[in-house]
């Protein structure tokens, strides 16, 4: 029999009432999340203040907590380290292995892909995981002959179920494991989830590799072309320094292997200029290789060689951008009448007047077999510009200059790989081994990314996504309404009461479904941290296990599969796919379902070998 709170009735109904209309204003989607964040934490606070409990009436400092808590500062800082990880291109490097060995080895590169994208994703908040690997799927699934509708939805759900395995997985994981501390005063360990973890992302992997790929559509790809990927050829120059790359390299057959796909139409040593064929040559330090070549192997070339990077930011170091500046590629076409037009970009002193270095120059009339800067200028040339995204928005006012800002490519600054990875590691080495709190480490290591320039304080800034800043604070704000108002208490008297008589599993297994239902319609982050204190309180009600029932809602809040709402990696790959609602609906509704199953059979065995 359910008992009744000790709190006036009318202001728990009252305050449940409350609940359902966020959840249904959430879903809506009417109007946006930060608005009806903001309007539920007032709300709440008008109500308490304008008809107070009789007895511990909550204050505007425990209503207001949830936004300096622990475990939602430690969110944040992870997405200022993730985006570390994404600015500086610390992972770069082995995705551009697995993208060249896709040639050799399809099969094993693509499931080699998945697990690093798993392994990852476990580590690091992944959203930035999934927007570092939709452009190398996309070029997979265009050699594949392939639509990349077939790629997209599972590298997803790869990253959300990798998220189950350690505390630090995902938000939603340190949501559940603070609420959790706060009910009954246990900590959940760094990898406290990862045994039932695993095995549930085995089940669901499983279901992407095996099913998942005839559930979803075959869609064609946009018909436009990848931005600097139409073939046009571009004339760029290489100086060969002492640690460059090309230093002490010698063709083969007619062609230098570290240049793949371009044409050397030139070698320029001293006053000598050396045409092909180059036989018996070997590049030496002060030599200029005059190349012709796309945009995008050019793009391909400088992401892959840090040391030709490098050497283009330190070529001054009055114009070189700061560490943490946005890096980009673009266009330009000298314009009719330009300033420019017959002068060299030597005699323009072009780095010193922009900020930005040509990398090439493309004349659609004729061949240029010249060094780059002896080339002069005509109207209608496409100069290929590299610089800080500042100097590029500089250029917007040139009028001897159009910039072409549709062509303009981010690409990550190879000067602090290092530092990221080591912050990086640090930061998994500190939570995990337990040296410090996971609050923290995370807080050092986005200290580190900005103090060591792989992040600025403007792109720490914007990785801090104030929806679920003000959506977590706005969660916890309605938790704790509904405890001190006795709400909570009673949602839990009512799944003991329907479930308990046929065991812990039953019940647990009731809440999974529950949760898993509501995660994909309503923020997974908002679902965790209103269900963790109702299932502490069904399982104090029954006697068993808190922790069983935190792990519970931990797994339930993250099988967000069947909807493109149900998490952030789910809408990002909702337009390189081309999908539609429906898509998801079908392809992670059964996955949804496989997930609940397999936790059901992982309690029935649980509860078999270790008792309750």
């Amino acid at each position: 029999m359910i008992e009744a709170p000790s709190v006036e009735m009318w202001q728990m109904w009252v305050v449940l009432a409350g609940v359902g209309l966020a959840i249904v204003f959430y879903c809506w989607d009417r109007f946006p999340i930060e608005i009806v964040s903001a309007s539920v934490v007032a709300v709440i606070m008008v109500f308490f203040h304008a008809f107070p409990l009789q007895t511990d009436n909550p204050t505007a400092g425990q209503l207001l907590s949830g936004f300096a808590n622990p475990a939602l500062i430690t969110i944040l800082a992870l997405l200022i380290v993730g985006q570390g990880i994404f600015q500086t291109g610390a992972m770069d490097g082995p995705t551009r292995w697995m993208l060249a060995s896709y040639e050799l080895h399809p099969r094993t590169t693509l499931i080699a892909m998945f697990a690093f994208v798993f392994a990852v994703s476990a580590f690091i908040n992944n959203t930035p995981v999934v927007v570092m690997f939709i452009p190398v799927l996309a070029a997979i699934a265009k050699r594949m002959e392939q639509s990349p509708s077939k790629m997209m939805i599972p590298l997803s759900y790869v990253c959300i179920l990798a998220g189950m395995t350690t505390l630090i997985g995902s938000s939603t994981n340190l949501l559940v494991a603070d609420s959790l501390f706060t009910a009954t005063g246990n900590s959940l360990g760094f990898f406290a989830p990862t045994g039932p973890g695993l095995f549930l992302a085995a089940v669901g992997l499983l279901y992407v590799l095996l099913f998942l790929p005839k559930l979803l559509p075959e869609r064609a790809s946009m018909e436009e072309a990848l931005k600097g990927g139409d073939g046009r050829q571009y004339i760029a120059q290489l100086e060969v320094t002492r640690d460059h790359p090309l230093l002490g390299k010698s063709p083969v057959a007619g062609m230098f292997t570290d240049l793949p796909d371009m044409t050397v139409r030139m070698i320029q040593r001293g006053e000598h200029a050396f045409l092909p064929p180059f036989s018996n040559m070997t590049l030496q330090d002060g030599d200029l290789v005059i190349i012709a070549s796309t945009r995008q192997k050019l793009q391909e070339l400088f992401s892959a060689n840090r040391n030709l990077m490098k050497g283009l930011l330190e070529a001054s170091d009055n114009d070189s951008p700061a560490p943490g500046d946005r890096l980009a590629i673009t266009e330009a076409v000298v314009a009719p009448g330009s300033r420019l037009i017959g002068r060299t970009i030597e005699q323009i002193g072009f780095r010193h007047a922009t900020g930005c270095v040509v990398l090439g120059v493309q004349r659609r009339s004729r061949m240029i077999r010249s060094r780059m800067g002896e080339i002069r200028l005509e109207a209608g040339d496409t100069l290929l510009l590299f610089g800080s995204s500042g100097a590029m928005k500089a250029l917007r006012a040139d009028r001897d200059l159009l910039l072409l800002e549709w062509s303009t490519t981010s690409i990550a600054d190879p000067r602090r790989t290092t530092a990221a990875r080591i912050i990086f590691g640090g930061v998994v080495f500190l939570a995990a081994t337990g040296l410090t709190p996971i609050v923290l480490a995370s807080l050092l290591g986005a200290v580190g990314m900005i103090a060591t320039g792989c992040l600025n304080t403007r792109q720490a800034a914007r990785a801090v996504d104030m929806r679920i800043y003000l959506l977590i604070g706005s969660a916890f704000a309605l938790g704790t309404a509904l405890e001190t108002t006795g709400g909570a208490d009673l949602l839990a008297s009512v799944v003991v009461n329907a479930f308990a008589p046929f065991g812990p599993v039953v019940l647990m297994s009731a809440l999974f479904l529950l949760i898993a239902a509501l995660t994909n319609v309503l923020s997974n982050s908002a679902t965790a941290i209103l269900f963790t204190p109702i299932a502490v309180g069904a399982a104090d009600q029954l006697g068993a296990d808190p922790t069983m029932f935190a792990l519970t809602v931990l797994f339930a809040a993250n099988t967000c599969f069947a909807t493109p709402i149900g998490y952030q990696t789910n809408l990002l790959v909702m337009g390189p796919g081309h999908y539609r609602f429906g898509d998801y609906l079908r392809a992670g509704a059964p996955l949804a379902v496989l997930i609940w199953i397999a936790y059901t059979a992982y309690l029935t065995l649980h509860y078999a070998v270790f008792g309750g």
